[in-house]
């Protein structure tokens, strides 16, 4: 039996850490956005409100917008990059977008330019996240068993950024005032790019130069016919469709952590060590520290049970990982059963460790999920629509948001326990579900897993 190699190549290392200088931007501004809608904390250098003083009902809902569309839009840049541009060209147009979004929310606190930020950034997202995905697939022949373990790796990767990027752009945020952590997050956008250009010029060379329908174009035209998409790609495809579906309530659960869980956390945690207070921003950081630490344990547990023709299947593994991301809502419960309700008022705070394994357990759930069903679709994908298709895929996430945002507007009349059990409810029913389903799922995936 042949091991499987695990050496990954230059040109990954390269979308890797240009992933990772994004998502430092993006997790830096998320884990303060809505701190920074629902509080009018005062900034010391100028004297207006650094907050923009939105109720929490509303608060939540924009939240949930604005980060369900940085999902919804890669649908539009899949298909940009797949018919025009090249996933290289997608790749530098939405770094840009990216970085021009933070300045302009770093420039006023006034609604407009908090508005036009917030496009620019969902938008640049749009034509970032499908096609740096996909170029990672590419690296990749079908049946390569290193896929699997290179997108844990990758997600280790980018998550050093999301990490580190709560701590730093936080720190900025609620010490100076929150626009400062949007111009440490736009700075470290622009420092991506220039990484980019100079070693993708280096290592990626004509990898996502041309756009995947002119390549597919021009070997139709070699092979004189058009080739229609097969039975067995179809199914594929349908594969893609109902685990996207699925995936959407884990989705909208784990999202929790930076809309409902960062205002809890904000409300219901003991953070005080002596006296001193840990930021609420800063916890942020523990998922991706948790990522960092538990990916490459993951990544050669998958290549182990490669080796060993007992991996587990695609399907398979996301239904665990929604079984497990339920399980963690019961720390979440049993905080609020120990500071004994949902007042935050309360003098009684919860432990800080419910929500350290709360972060953890849900870690392992996302580690089940998140790199697995990015490299599904590279495998799945027909190859003239590898983009679009990411994008598709990302259009869970849009759902997700959308729910997860609005699920603030809940807590006041149904309280933070019954919404931590409900989610618990649904997601280990879904995973239950999607356990049944896996090998029927795994046979319309024709060998691709």
């Amino acid at each position: 039996m042949s091991e499987v190699k695990v050496k990954q190549s230059p040109a990954f290392y390269v979308l890797s850490f240009t992933s990772m200088w994004e998502r430092f931007s993006y997790y830096g501004m998320r884990a303060f956005l809505i701190l920074y809608m629902a509080n009018d904390i005062l900034d010391p250098e100028n004297g207006h409100l650094g907050g923009m003083n939105f109720d929490d009902g509303t608060a939540g809902l924009i939240y949930g917008f604005f980060t369900g569309a940085c999902y919804l839009l890669p649908l539009l840049g899949g298909f940009l990059s797949d018919r025009f541009l090249g996933e290289r060209r997608s790749i530098f147009i939405g770094g840009v977008l990216i970085m021009l979004g933070h300045f302009t929310l770093a420039s006023s606190g006034a609604d407009v330019p908090f508005f036009t930020g917030l496009t620019l950034l969902a938008v640049g997202n749009g034509f970032f996240k499908p096609t740096t995905v996909t170029l990672i697939g590419d690296l990749y022949e079908q049946g390569d068993k290193r896929r699997d373990s290179a997108f844990t790796i990758y997600y280790s990767i980018f998550n050093g950024g999301a990490a580190a990027a709560p701590v730093l752009c936080g720190f900025f945020g609620e010490t100076y005032g929150y626009r400062y952590g949007f111009l440490v997050a736009g700075i470290a956008m622009a420092f991506g790019i220039l990484l980019y250009l100079i070693l993708g010029k280096m290592y990626l060379g004509d990898l996502g130069k041309i756009a995947r329908h002119k390549l597919v174009k021009q070997d139709n035209i070699k092979k004189e016919v058009r080739q229609p998409l097969t039975k067995e790609e179809k199914q594929r495809m349908l594969v893609i469709f109902i685990l996207l579906f699925l995936v959407i309530a884990f989705w909208a659960a784990f999202e929790q952590a930076g809309s409902t869980i960062n205002l809890f956390t904000k409300d219901y945690f003991n953070k005080s060590i002596g006296n001193w207070s840990v930021p609420t921003s800063w916890f942020q950081s523990i998922n991706p520290v948790f990522i960092i630490a538990l990916a490459p344990i993951f990544s050669s547990l998958w290549i182990f049970l490669s080796n060993r023709k007992k991996n587990p299947s695609t399907p398979l593994k996301m239904a665990m990982g929604m079984i497990i991301l339920g399980t963690a809502f019961l720390f979440m419960m049993g905080a609020v059963i120990e500071r004994g309700g949902d007042n935050p008022d309360t003098a009684v705070k919860a432990n800080v460790l419910w929500l350290l394994g709360f972060y953890l357990v849900s870690t392992i759930g996302e580690l089940f999920v998140s790199p697995i069903g990015l490299s599904m679709v590279t495998k799945l994908a027909p190859k003239h629509l590898g983009s679009l298709m990411m994008g598709v895929w990302f259009l869970s996430f849009f759902i997700a948001n959308i729910i997860s945002g609005s699920v603030l507007g809940f807590i006041a009349s149904m309280g933070a326990y019954k919404i931590f059990l409900i989610i618990f409810c649904i997601m280990i029913v879904l995973g239950i579900i999607l356990f049944f389903l896996s090998k029927k799922l795994v046979f319309w995936m024709h060998g691709r897993d």
